[in-house]
């Protein structure tokens, strides 16, 4: 094992964020279960601000910086993040790939996330071999490509679109908002759209996704890509319980206090708590953070709701008191561990593909409130490809009003159409099991890679 070790060091480079490092430090955890070294890559601000030591685990930490050591507010927005990641980042990842290449383990190979494309040029400057790791929905990740060769044009103003291997007509409400509003996002889509420039470098695109989920459009992206499908990327000990002592990812960039949450679920009986979270990024409105307090309350379930610091003040005034039998609110939680316990019965998501994927290999159907980027097109795919969830309406103001909001949860956890859900989404769980299992699709493929 030591010699396979020294002679296979990978190196793995997401993009500073919670959505995109998680599914990257899992897989890494894969890649060293199959006996190869790998270095995780994070920023210089990340390792300082959660103290991380030189390793999380097995896996290596090392360090590039984005020009912002001392934090992300420095920048103010994402635009001139993502400028001073594109210009100081290469210049780091370099020195960094220099100082192992002149060591006793050299760098053999760089699994990138695509957002940082300028990681795939370091990567072939070095003559090392370099996999793409999308992090979005192989039917999402199809459909940016589309945009990317023109078959699709933006600004999207006609409907429906038809994707070959997509399995469902796409309105515009269910596409990706920077396809349909692009001038509202120019960072983005920059960022989005940059992805594809250098691909056909790559020597494998990595999707985190498994083949039985998005099968049709996974046979139709790898006519034109070397695609693997290696997901779903979540904690062994949930899947194939192949690595040990492993029920989380291991790094956080929230505080989370875990026993508060664990332990008010585990006086709720089996299928009764509504757990509500819409993700590390979401900034709703007080009107809508007005609507789903009263929403949950009308419900009338148990209900576990992330949340974070910056929101609490949109909390309506004497809600918490009110609820105080029924709910719990917390500012942050560790979800796998939440979407895996019995008391969990409904996931009410605003659908970003990590927690999608989440509650579908955990087997928690959903109600989606989509806010942007990729969560539209994974709302339509729950709804109406996959059958695990419902998508709440929104109003001529754009809100999900309360009634809605108490209907859609109480379809999932006690109506007919919930039924079903409930059985789609076992064998959905039951599928990525298979799937990570030694000879399923996605650990047949890490084998490949």
């Amino acid at each position: 094992m030591e010699k396979m070790v020294n002679r296979s060091h990978v190196l793995v480079v997401p993009l500073p964020g919670a959505g995109h490092i998680n599914p990257m430090l899992q897989f890494s955890r894969r890649l060293v279960s199959k006996g190869l070294k790998v270095t995780f890559v994070i920023t210089k601000f990340i390792s300082k601000s959660r103290q991380l030591g030189s390793s999380i685990g097995s896996i290596q930490l090392d360090t590039i910086s984005d020009g912002y050591d001392d934090g992300f507010n420095q920048a103010g927005s994402w635009e001139p993040y993502l400028s001073s990641l594109h210009d100081v980042g290469p210049k780091t990842l370099s020195e960094l790939i220099k100082r192992y290449q002149t060591s006793s383990c050299p760098i053999h190979a760089v699994i990138y996330e695509p957002f940082l494309a300028w990681a795939l040029d370091v990567a072939k400057d070095f003559r090392l071999f370099a996999a793409a790791f999308f992090t979005h929905a192989c039917a999402v990740d199809y459909i940016f490509y589309n945009v990317y060769h023109e078959v699709l044009k933006m600004p999207v103003s006609s409907t429906p679109v038809l994707i070959e291997g997509v399995p469902l007509l796409l309105e515009l409400q269910d596409l990706p908002t920077f396809v349909v509003l692009p001038d509202s996002y120019p960072a983005n889509v920059k960022m989005t759209m940059s992805q594809f420039a250098n691909l056909d470098k790559a020597d494998w695109i990595l999707i985190n996704t498994f083949y039985k989920l998005e099968c049709e459009v996974v046979d139709t992206m790898s006519k034109v890509c070397p695609l693997l499908t290696i997901g779903p990327t979540i904690p062994s000990i949930y899947l194939d319980k192949s690595i040990e002592d492993e029920d989380d990812y291991g790094i956080s960039l929230c505080e989370i206090d875990a026993s508060l949450s664990i332990n008010w679920l585990s006086t709720k009986p089996t299928g009764s708590v509504v757990y509500v979270s819409f993700g590390s990024c979401a900034t709703l409105s007080s009107k809508q953070m007005e609507e789903i307090a009263w929403g949950l309350k009308r419900s009338n379930f148990h209900f576990l709701w992330v949340v974070m610091d910056s929101e609490k003040g949109k909390i309506p005034q004497g809600f918490v008191e009110e609820v105080e039998n029924k709910g719990l609110l917390v500012n942050w939680s560790p979800q796998v561990k939440v979407l895996a316990n019995k008391a969990v019965g409904c996931f009410f998501t605003h659908c970003g593909w990590n927690s999608t994927i989440e509650a579908l290999s955990l087997g928690v159907p959903m109600v989606t409130m989509p806010g942007w980027s990729d969560q539209q097109t994974n709302s339509k795919l729950v709804e109406d490809a996959w059958k695990v969830g419902v998508r709440a309406k929104v109003d001529e103001h754009g809100i999900v009003k309360r009634e809605e909001i108490a209907i859609c949860i109480k379809e999932v956890m006690e109506g007919d159409r919930g039924r079903e859900m409930k059985m789609n989404s076992k064998k959905w769980k039951e599928l990525a099991i298979e799937a990570t299992s030694e000879g399923g699709t996605s650990d047949t493929n890490i084998n490949v890679l």
